[in-house]
């Protein structure tokens, strides 16, 4: 983050250094534009959240979710943040993440090529794309 705000990248840097294993995963499969030449950072400041992982050039963050955000209210939130900030956001299981990355993997690629490009809520995947200027008056 290049002359950005002192206290996110010290955030950023803190929360980069604790990945789980899921999250580590995924990181070697899309950093150093290893997922079809498509250029992935991780935590990404994004209003006041931080992207698990965030594709600038697709305005596309793909978040990876433990047990604890199966209920969690604040996600609603988070996501529409994000949402209005310009960006849609794909969210995945960990069990996902480390049982059927290939999959993972092919729906983040279709998110990218616009292949996934309406809402889909479904009990393995959840994909909010950024808000239209004809969602917004």
């Amino acid at each position: 983050m290049r002359g950005g705000n002192e206290l996110k990248t010290s955030r950023a840097r803190q929360l980069r250094q604790v990945d789980n294993d899921a999250e580590e995963r995924l990181w070697s499969e899309l950093r150093s534009r290893r997922l079809n030449g498509h250029k992935f950072i991780r935590q990404m400041p994004i209003g006041p959240y931080f992207a698990d992982f965030a594709c600038r050039e697709a305005n596309l963050v793909v978040e990876v979710d433990g047990s604890q955000h199966a209920q969690d209210p604040r996600d609603a939130h988070r996501n529409e943040t994000m949402n209005r900030n310009g960006w849609s956001v794909i969210r995945f299981w960990h069990i996902d993440v480390l049982q059927q990355r290939k999959r993972v993997l092919d729906t983040i690629v279709a998110a990218l090529d616009g292949r996934l490009d309406s809402k889909t809520i479904a009990l393995d995947l959840k994909f909010l794309p950024a808000h239209s200027n004809e969602d917004h008056p």
